[in-house]
């Protein structure tokens, strides 16, 4: 288990530092071609070594190479502070790093090294733009040394993803390393997999992907049937509803007190019904003709959840807070982030139910067809690393859930920034006209200022005031994400006033006075020389010197903060966005006694609202005291968030255990090239358990109904009969086995091994993915049942623990037994001359966010002038196009066929395929 963190440098790292600093003018010296040829020296060694690290010379040799090579390339050099960061990051810890200390190019090292192995390295990103970016950065420092880059993005073609990963070095973000995974899980092929392991990876911004998106599973889904109607309709009844009064307290009263129809508990988002408000929902589905008797019944019991859903949309989620409503879509804002999480959507039915809320046409539900946690996902890796601006409030997290030892990294110079007391007001209106006078007296002075919100409502009601107020700014929001790298360059020029909600994950740093580079890029064309490149850019820089002189005279940047986010790192994150590299800065928190923290966690904040109230509305108060009391809420917040995340991933770890044994037995699938062989086991195990039912009855029927498992056309083999009617028990195994192996051979001889194998690996494939597939969705079920189990005085973990591997039991079961019955029940026929070959049909596409691929063609026509073709009888495929949520690109075309080979002639007295017992004259032939 990992350690608490470590603050200060360890003398080991500190004399690795020092070696690396001797070795620098030898590095310097080094070519192009020789550090390529230095490059694969180290790679060989690494193949002969068996403990696959370098050693001690070698790494200080490796790390004063990126160094030389990035102020070659990028004219950066690596400080020994961010030395200490790739040493830290090498070793697979988390690294703390103050905004604007370069981050990104202390990983180089780092990654460099890791990379070595030929095994793969991911970079992970918080968004699609810092990927790109990123890559285009660093990449041609890693291509100097020999190493191969690629970036993974949205809309990208499968073969380009493969392409990518088969590189040294990927880039890309969480989610679409994530969502290949899973895809990948869902192929029919080893060959059109695209990743190809977990070895090494660094987490850029670890904190927002490992704690903040912790909740969030990565879901691939299809469309299901629904009645969508009935969301608008509960929708309006909704308002039929009435939410219990609160005591003086704030608090609800008893159940048995209770003057309404349900309770509200915005801490946890969550609603509870009176017996008085589920009696008036009873009445209102059968007063509507929705339901027939008690909403208790079997068949009714799910409209609660409907409602629970839709008071959910309207009581605890709110436009331009959780949600935008744009291009006629619900598109949900990240909390931590500010940005829109296009293609995602809530899950069971809230979606929709706020799509109800909200009047726009209504999507339909999905079924889940893969999921994992970002948890789950990344501790797949053999090894991670990470690196944020603020990691050490969440060390003790990442220690238990992931095994990572948090390193702070000290600053290249010293922090010079004034971190103010917070100001605390009565009410909201106070607060921000306090903020507005703020604002206009820095304004004044010449001192840029950035206004931080934690919504897109707040964001705006600010920026009205400031328009009445005639103060010219900028607003950086969900609504207008577009213009961010321009907003962000400009934020620390002179008297600039920028009002961003949140400053997590941006991946820019503010400088004071401008952004030199970025000005100078947007005022040539694209296709301007590099010539005029650098003269734009020397101009910049000498125009830029001059305004950062009267910015820092100014003071700095100041950062205001509009309220406390749940979390100290979301604070910390906007803080820190001031007084980089040495720079003045100041920032300050202005807080009101409405602001949702001090609302749902503030001890005793009725009782100092009141006291404020009286004749203190305009007044703020400024302690040190109320400000450790406001530290003292988020810590309670924070605790109590890790511990939900922490239950969480221990009901995850039992569908994780069960999806790793699933995608080994699929990988196992479809690998092996004897599946005959795994056939005839099936039906062993199927066999001797008909077998042993018959032994204790002694009743032939049984035996007959028991080997129908098996398969049901066999049973009119007169070769079976007889040995079913006449056998000995003590031979009935055997001679049953050798007349399904007789039957097998006969298959495999008629269709070729070639074709046999790929119609048995796609029917067990598939059949595992749709019992897979619903078994999740009894696993979703069975969450929510034993949650009432605690009533009972049972330990709902535990329950779902022992209930889901019994389930997972039987699913492993079923899988067995019925690919064996569909391969003995097969029938081959003989495709007449003239007819085309068996080949897949054209079947379920993919419908995604990006775009839609097909499926398998027809293959090649046989030459054989009769082909024999297989005929498996099986339920209908759904030809509904699933919808793949959140966003990700779909499967490539040789991914999976939709349908097994065709069906040959059948004779009209032969059984029908169908399975039903009758001839085909008499069924499916009429």
């Amino acid at each position: 288990m990992a350690q608490s963190s470590r603050i200060s440098i360890s003398l080991a790292d500190l004399a690795l530092i020092q070696e690396i600093n001797r070795l620098e003018p030898w590095a310097m010296k080094m070519s192009s071609a020789e550090c390529v040829k230095f490059t694969n020296t180290l790679r060989q060694e690494l193949q002969e070594n068996s403990a696959a690290t370098l050693s001690r010379q070698q790494l200080a040799r490796a790390c004063a190479l990126c160094r030389a090579v990035a102020a070659r390339i990028l004219g950066e050099r690596l400080y020994d502070v961010q030395l200490c960061g790739s040493l830290a990051l090498q070793r697979g810890q988390v690294i703390e790093m103050k905004t604007g200390e370069g981050k990104t190019l202390a990983s180089v090292p780092a990654i460099y090294v890791n990379a070595l192995s030929g095994r793969g390295v991911h970079v992970i990103t918080v968004n699609d733009y810092l990927a790109s970016r990123d890559s285009a950065w660093m990449g041609p420092i890693y291509r100097y040394l020999g190493l191969t880059t690629g970036t993974i993005v949205a809309q990208m073609e499968p073969h380009a993803r493969a392409a990518a990963y088969q590189c040294d070095i990927t880039y890309g973000t969480n989610n679409e390393f994530g969502f290949d995974y899973l895809r990948d899980n869902m192929s029919l092929s080893l060959e059109t997999k695209v990743q190809r392991g977990h070895h090494y990876c660094v987490i850029d911004e670890v904190d927002s992907v490992l704690i903040d998106e912790a909740r969030t599973p990565l879901i691939i889904s299809g469309a299901v049937k629904d009645d969508v109607r009935l969301y608008s309709l509960i929708d309006r009844q909704v308002s039929k509803l009435t939410e219990c009064p609160k005591d003086s307290s704030g608090e609800y009263p008893e159940e048995d007190e209770a003057q309404g129809d349900y309770k509200c508990e915005e801490k946890n988002r969550h609603v509870i019904f009176t017996n008085q408000g589920l009696e008036k929902i009873e009445h209102i589905l059968v007063q509507e003709g929705i339901i027939h008797g008690s909403l208790f019944g079997s068949d009714n019991f799910e409209y609660i959840h409907h409602f629970s859903q839709a008071v959910k949309a309207r009581r605890l989620f709110h436009i331009d807070r959780d949600y935008v409503v744009k291009e006629g879509q619900v598109q949900i804002v990240d909390e931590f982030t500010g940005r829109i999480l296009h293609g995602r959507r809530y899950s069971d039915g809230l979606h929709q139910a706020i799509e109800a809320k909200e009047g726009i046409q209504v999507a339909r539900r999905s079924r889940t067809l893969a999921t994992i946690t970002l948890q789950n996902y990344f501790r797949l890796y053999h090894k991670i690393a990470g690196m944020t601006g603020t990691a050490v409030t969440e060390r003790r997290e990442l220690a238990k859930i992931y095994g990572l030892e948090v390193v702070a990294i000290p600053t290249n110079r010293p922090v010079i920034r004034q971190d103010e007391e917070d100001l605390i007001f009565a009410d909201e209106e106070a607060k921000y006209n306090a903020i507005a006078d703020e604002i206009a007296e820095v304004h004044a002075q010449g001192q840029p200022v950035l206004v931080g919100t934690v919504s897109i409502e707040s964001s705006e009601k600010l920026s009205r005031i400031l328009l009445q107020r005639g103060l010219s700014h900028e607003v950086l929001n969900a609504k207008n994400h577009a213009r961010e790298a321009l907003i962000i360059a400009e934020a620390g020029s002179n008297d600039a006033i920028t009002i961003a909600t949140n400053m997590a994950g941006r991946g820019t740093d503010i400088k004071l006075g401008g952004n030199p580079e970025y000005r100078a890029r947007n005022r040539l064309p694209a296709e301007a020389s590099e010539a005029a490149h650098k003269k734009a850019l020397a101009e910049e820089l000498q125009r830029w010197r001059t305004q950062y002189a009267q910015v820092q005279e100014a003071g700095g940047l100041y950062v205001i903060g509009t309220e406390r986010h749940e979390s100290r790192r979301i604070d910390n994150q906007l803080r820190g966005r001031s007084g980089r590299q040495g720079d003045k800065g100041r920032s300050r928190f202005f807080i009101s006694m409405d602001d949702q923290l001090m609302r749902l966690f503030g001890k005793r904040r009725d009782y100092m609202k009141s006291i404020m109230s009286r004749g203190l509305e305009n007044m703020a108060l400024n302690h040190p005291i109320i400000s450790k009391s406001i530290e003292r809420a988020q810590s309670r917040v924070e605790e109590r968030n890790f511990e939900i995340r922490k239950h969480l991933l221990e009901f995850d770890d039992v569908i994780n255990e069960q999806r790793a044994l699933i995608y080994r037995q699929r990988d196992a699938i479809l690998a092996d090239e004897k599946l005959s062989a795994r056939l005839l086991s099936y039906a062993q195990e199927v066999v001797d358990q008909s077998i042993g039912i018959f032994l204790k009855s002694n009743d032939r029927d049984d035996l007959h109904s028991a080997l129908r498992n098996i398969s049901d056309q066999l049973l009119l083999s007169r070769d079976l009969l007889t040995v079913v009617e006449a056998a000995a028990t003590a031979t009935i195994v055997a001679d049953v086995m050798n007349i399904l192996k007789k039957d097998v051979a006969t298959k495999e001889k008629l269709v070729g091994l070639e074709r046999w194998n790929m119609a048995v690996r796609y029917e067990y494939v598939r059949t595992i993915d749709q019992k897979w597939q619903d078994h999740l969705d009894s696993l979703d079920a069975l969450r929510e049942a034993v949650y009432l189990r605690s009533y009972a005085q049972k330990n709902p973990l535990l329950e779902y623990k022992l209930e889901g591997f019994k389930m997972f039991d039987t699913l492993f079961e079923s899988i067995r037994s019925e690919v064996a019955r569909r391969f003995f029940g097969m029938r081959i026929k003989t495709v007449e001359s003239g007819l085309s070959a068996p080949h897949m049909s054209q079947g379920v596409g993919i419908a995604t966010h990006h775009r839609s691929f097909g499926q398998f063609g027809s293959l090649p026509n046989s030459p054989q002038p009769a082909t024999p073709s297989v005929s498996v009888r099986r339920a209908p495929i759904s030809h509904s196009s699933p919808v793949v949520s959140p966003p990700l690109v779909g499967m490539p075309n040789s991914a999976r066929p939709s349908s097994p080979p065709s069906t040959g002639k059948i004779g009209r007295n032969d059984p029908c395929p169908c399975g039903s017992g009758k001839k085909y004259k008499h069924c499916h032939g009429r």
